[in-house]
This record gives structure tokens, sequence and C-alpha cells, in this order.
């Protein structure tokens, strides 16, 4: 018996906001598949290297407001990164709000306009501590 990571689904209401985040993250579209009849679309976005470990992001075009809201428990994607210093910062840079500072060079959390968590980690070792992240308290929560 073998299992096989196919994807991650996370649900979005904006779906250009949402791939503008996970592009500051560096990932690009992999595919994409509409669906005029069950009216919907899904979009696959991966790591330019990693193709095959795509999330795929699914927007209703009539919103979600019929769909259940319980036992979803969604936890959070994780990326490893070269430089979670310089990734954090492209990321503020660009108005996201780092909700857990990688105060230990090692890792720090993010949340998507769809309030999606999204972990990032250090590659290799941990980074120095370094400002201003390691005086940096947390945001609202991860």
């Amino acid at each position: 018996m073998s299992i096989r990571y196919l994807h991650t689904m996370v649900r979005v209401k904006d779906l250009d906001a949402s791939m503008d985040f996970y592009k500051l993250l560096g990932l690009v579209e992999t595919r994409r598949y509409e669906s005029e009849q069950g009216r919907f679309t899904l979009v696959f976005m991966a790591p330019p290297d990693q193709p095959e470990c795509p999330v795929e992001l699914t927007w209703n075009w009539d919103g979600d407001d019929g769909l259940p809201s319980d036992s979803r428990h969604f936890g959070h994607l994780a990326y490893a990164v070269d430089d979670i210093y310089a990734m954090c910062r492209h990321l503020m840079d660009n108005g996201v709000t780092i909700n857990r500072p990688p105060r230990d060079g090692r890792m720090a959390f993010v949340r998507s306009p769809d309030n999606i968590s999204v972990e990032l980690l250090q590659a290799g070792d941990p980074l120095p501590p370094a400002e201003p992240w390691a005086s940096m308290g947390n945001t609202g929560h991860w």
C-alpha cells in the first residue's frame, strides 16, 4: 500500500487577492479548472520547482454562504524559505501582517486574505536572531 501527496485545498473569497498573496510567497499557477455548471474555479499554485506540491484555491462564483462551516478545522500551509528574514520583509513591504515574527530565525506565521494560516520555516539551520524580528511581538493569532 502506498500514499502520495496531491494538494491542500483552501476556499477563497476573492480569487485575485488570494492569488496575489500566494505569488508574494513565490508560488506560480500550475493549472486551472473552471466549471460553468458547478459555478466554481480551481487554481493550483505551487513553488516553481515543486509543481507536484500545490495549494488548490477553490473559488465559488456565488460565494460560500450556503456551505457548512462545521468540521473544516484547517491547520496551516507550511513552506520552507531560503531566507526567512528576507521573505518576511518582502511580505511586510507588500502589506502582509507578520502574525508571528521569526524571532528565533527559524519560524514565522502569516495569514492569507482568506485567513488561512501559513507557516514559513527557514530552510536548513536557523538564522542568527536579528532586528527588527528579535524584539517584535505577535500580532493577532496565527
